[in-house]
């Protein structure tokens, strides 16, 4: 059932809100996300709801520039990204995911979440190809 959570950053300069039915985490093996320790959930671009505006995070980008890394300039926090996409031409291949339009949400900043509620879906981001 889908419900709206409030979510933020550690320090709270970064607000929003999401309507999901979080079913699941994914725990992706790319560098930054093992690094980072998010757990995504993605979720469509109409269900996110920025209290504050996308302009006060930092955005990051690497590799492909094609993914959008958007974290707190204060506390360092991710709390939204945009995934990585490719152009509706281009059928996956073997392991890869399908085009996706909207946000990945880190589900470590929504208050109420409780991320061991879910199972954790594996992704392997690390064997993406490289243009």
């Amino acid at each position: 059932m889908k419900r709206t959570y409030r979510g933020a950053c550690h320090c709270g300069r970064f607000r929003f809100e999401v309507v999901a039915d979080i079913d699941h985490v994914r725990v992706c093996d790319c560098s930054i996300c093992h690094m980072r320790g998010a757990l995504n959930f993605r979720v469509p671009e109409d269900a996110v709801r920025l209290v504050t505006p996308l302009s006060e995070l930092t955005l990051y980008q690497w590799g492909t520039m094609t993914a959008e890394d958007y974290f707190c300039p204060v506390c360092g926090i991710l709390p939204l990204r945009r995934p990585r996409t490719r152009h509706p031409s281009e059928s996956p291949g073997p392991g890869q995911p399908a085009a996706f339009d909207g946000w990945a949400v880190n589900t470590r900043c929504l208050e109420g979440f409780d991320t061991d509620s879910v199972p954790q879906k594996r992704v392997h981001g690390s064997r993406l190809p490289v243009p």
